[in-house]
């Protein structure tokens, strides 16, 4: 069966500012958690960190990349009347977008095991495997959309999409094996924000093998292209904003735990949807003759909390 591959095209004038628009908002609500995570990088303790530094790092490739992609969509047209006509320089965007999730999806399985309770070799293992299959489940989707289904015979298509399914397969099983396990090791509001965090994530997941397989059933008409490039927008803030606002709760609210059982310190106090989760503790200063930590930051005597 032959079929358009989603090759650029001339493109009505509402259909061409959703795209830019999708485009454009996505890339704003990456920025934004950019910056979020930024600056709360001292909201967790050095256990649950690189959840958080994984979110800082995957946010700024995707906003990076969407800057690209808006780049190459305002400049690959010109205005012909009532339709926007492709140029000589016009680049379709899924190539930049397959590196893009190159890079982030990995990272993303990265984030949610940082929250997770697996340790040692054990979670470097995991790690380790959970990152391999997201990286061949892009490279190998992107060898099917990209490289050779050139011809417009969907052959390879459904080919190496079915291999990136494999990975994908074993992606979810992995991830949702971790978080099982986890469950058990943390408080009742913790856990319920990362079964959340998972099914967000798992779930939109769920999004790119839909608008991978469109190219198989339908022919890529504007309108399609169009429904694709909005899929994949929203799909990237969900899977990256939404699902790492909800990791960085769980960062959260297990710190708030681990300083209550007294098997940690932090030099804030924890909040969670202002509510307070736990006092400030410092680690005990040696040689200064005092009993090891009282809960308290200096000058905050008679602060109670609330």
């Amino acid at each position: 069966m032959d079929t358009p591959t989603p090759e650029l095209q001339t493109m009505p004038l509402g259909l061409y500012d959703v795209v830019q628009l999708a485009l454009l908002g996505a890339g704003f609500a990456l920025f934004a958690y950019f910056v979020y995570s930024w600056n709360s990088l001292g909201e967790v303790s050095p256990r649950y960190r690189p959840s958080v530094l994984a979110g800082l790092c995957l946010s700024g490739v995707a906003m990076l990349a969407y800057l690209l992609l808006y780049i190459d969509w305002d400049t690959g047209f010109r205005l012909a009347g009532e339709v926007y006509v492709p140029n000589e320089e016009a680049r379709t965007t899924e190539g930049t977008r397959y590196i893009d999730w190159s890079v982030t999806v990995p990272l993303l399985t990265v984030e949610l095991l940082a929250v997770c309770s697996v340790a040692g070799s054990a979670a470097r293992k995991l790690r380790f495997r959970t990152m391999a299959a997201a990286f061949l489940m892009i490279v190998t989707g992107y060898m099917g959309a990209q490289v050779l289904s050139e011809g417009r015979d969907t052959t390879a298509l459904v080919v190496w999409g079915l291999i990136s399914t494999a990975f994908f397969v074993y992606l979810y099983v992995a991830l949702i094996g971790a978080v099982r396990a986890a469950l058990p090791t943390m408080g009742a509001e913790a856990g319920a924000s990362l079964r959340n965090a998972t099914i967000l994530l798992l779930s939109s997941f769920g999004v790119y093998p839909l608008v991978y397989a469109v190219p198989v059933f339908a022919d890529v008409t504007p309108a399609w292209f169009t429904a694709m490039q909005v899929g994949y927008s929203v799909a990237d803030v969900v899977a990256k904003v939404g699902f790492g606002v909800l990791t960085h709760k769980v960062a959260k609210l297990r710190t708030a735990e681990d300083v209550r059982k007294g098997v940690d310190t932090h030099p804030e106090a924890v909040w969670s949807s202002h509510v307070h989760k736990s006092d400030a503790v410092l680690p005990p200063v040696r040689g200064a003759g005092a009993p090891a930590g009282d809960g308290r930051r200096p000058g905050d005597e008679g602060v109670s909390a609330s």
